[in-house]
């Protein structure tokens, strides 16, 4: 079985200039086919983001390293 293909989303730029970052992460979401996985790569743990997904069918998993939070949103 093929490793699912993973595209990436890079918020803490938007958030270094002030900006939101739910609609860049909506429209990746909105582009993910069946098998997808978007990493969220952000300076804090997004929980209110995680939350919503969970909500919206979507699964998730975080993790911490040195440099902030990758979180993995994909479909069962």
């Amino acid at each position: 079985m093929a490793a699912p293909k993973t595209k990436r989303l890079d918020v803490r730029p938007l958030l270094e200039r002030g900006l939101q970052p739910c609609d860049a992460v909506d429209a990746a979401l909105a582009d993910l086919r069946p098998g997808e996985r978007l990493t969220v790569l952000a300076p804090f743990l997004p929980s209110p983001l995680i939350e919503r997904c969970k909500a919206a069918g979507y699964a998730a998993h975080a993790t911490r390293d040195a440099t902030g939070w990758q979180v993995d949103f994909w479909r069962d």
